[in-house]
């Protein structure tokens, strides 16, 4: 069975979840998860990732992550790797720490962000660990709850923003909507997903649609067909020509779509923000349906 297209695009949301293989624990002590969140601040900085949440259990951690970039496999690989590599040498051990692929489920950045940021913090509650979340310092709840000194790694203006302008009554807001979280123990968020991998309302969902499509297109080409040979991105934009907005756009979807070049090469090619090239892209795709 294939494997399902990772999507990456610049300001992707993203809960993550990985596993320890066979389900053991990932974390055997304290020390292990101090570790775990020293790699993460670490690979938030070098690949400018925002983390909104996580959670560290014993066996699987929990993260909400913005992907300014469209990088996320890449901090990936490093997040977990850099992290079995230190566990097996502590605990001299060798081989797997987690159980093959990472899973990752896009997020709408609103009121379903909110949901899973509340629904992550609450998992050491819901699997009896503690019977409030303050309790379990190895979440980023006390740090979005209380005026305490969050991690490097951890942002919490935009949660906190989404109850009131000062900080001290958003935080009372944002305690009350956890605890009223603890009321509805039974909702599971994952009853919710669309495809298993969107959670969002029907317009984020369709342009995840339409992304998806667009990545599965460039995906079916072979990779000795995309990339060798292909010209040049000075080729492609004439600095005369790319003055005429209709020609750029074009070269930018033909860039893109048939030569495979990222949104990053492409908007540093013409010195323009990656999200321009990516809201032209997403203008082309809609003229198109």
């Amino acid at each position: 069975m294939a494997r399902p297209i990772r999507l990456e695009y610049p300001g992707a949301v993203y809960h993550i979840t990985s596993r320890g293989n066979a389900r053991q624990s990932i974390f055997l002590e304290d020390a292990d998860r101090q570790v775990f969140l020293e790699v993460l601040e670490t690979v938030t900085q070098k690949y400018n990732w925002l983390c909104h949440a996580y959670c560290l259990m014993d066996n699987h951690y929990h993260l909400l992550v913005e992907t300014p970039d469209a990088n996320l496999s890449q901090g990936m690989r490093q997040l977990n790797g850099v992290y079995t590599q230190g566990f097996n040498r502590r605990h001299n051990r060798v081989g797997h720490v987690f159980q093959g692929r990472y899973k990752s489920i896009l997020v709408e950045k609103n009121e379903h962000l909110l949901e899973l940021c509340r629904y992550i913090v609450l998992n050491p509650v819901r699997a009896g660990m503690v019977n409030e979340p303050k309790k379990w310092v190895w979440s980023s709840y006390q740090a979005t709850a209380y005026p305490i000194k969050a991690p490097e790694f951890l942002t919490v203006d935009w949660i906190l923003g989404q109850f009131a302008k000062r900080k001290n009554q958003a935080r009372k807001v944002y305690r009350k909507f956890i605890a009223d979280g603890m009321q509805k123990a039974t909702e599971n968020p994952w009853e919710k997903l669309v495809g298993q991998i969107v959670f969002g309302g029907a317009d984020f969902v369709a342009d995840i649609q339409s992304r998806l499509n667009e990545a599965k297109e460039i995906s079916e080409v072979p990779r000795t067909q995309r990339f060798p040979g292909r010209p040049t991105l000075e080729t492609l934009f004439d600095k005369h020509e790319i003055q005429i907005k209709e020609f750029r756009n074009k070269q930018i979807e033909t860039a893109h779509m048939r030569y495979g070049y990222t949104l990053k090469e492409i908007a540093d090619q013409l010195n323009i923000h990656y999200t321009t090239v990516s809201k032209v892209l997403k203008t082309l795709r809609s003229h198109k349906n």
